[in-house]
């Protein structure tokens, strides 16, 4: 796992476990159902604790040749924004946030609400596949 940002030596991993712990309500519950399901969707994820700043604590984010999605928590909801989710099909309907925009798509998941495992796999592993196929090659300029 890497350690993309990780405070006090930490890994990516115990970052992302303390945050859940942290939280201790149902946001807790379902960053921790949501980290399963993507771990499901994808044994290869790599967890990355990114943007960490003195306002704020970093994020929990899973990875695999890119991001795939990222997992915040805020007072009223757990939201996992899909970093390419323009570009995913959703016939569930999972998406409902976000929606204007070119590229990023999330999910707004509030207390007592649910989200469908299989399709939310489907969308995890449609992400990855959408990662790898446009994978940078070593010979690419960089910017």
């Amino acid at each position: 796992m890497k350690k993309s940002d990780a405070s006090q030596g930490q890994s990516a991993s115990e970052l992302i476990s303390k945050r859940i712990a942290e939280l201790g309500d149902w946001r807790g519950k379902t960053l921790s159902r949501i980290r399963k399901l993507i771990k499901e969707a994808d044994p290869d994820v790599a967890e990355e604790w990114k943007w960490v700043k003195p306002t704020t604590p970093g994020t929990p984010v899973w990875s695999h040749d890119g991001i795939i999605c990222t997992g915040e928590s805020y007072k009223n909801v757990v939201k996992l924004t899909f970093a390419k989710g323009a570009s995913l099909k959703d016939p569930a309907r999972l998406f409902n946030s976000s929606l204007d925009g070119n590229v990023r798509r999330a999910i707004d998941i509030h207390e007592g609400e649910d989200v469908d495992a299989s399709a939310f796999k489907a969308l995890v592993r449609q992400a990855v596949a959408l990662n790898s196929s446009g994978k940078p090659k070593p010979s690419k300029k960089v910017k």
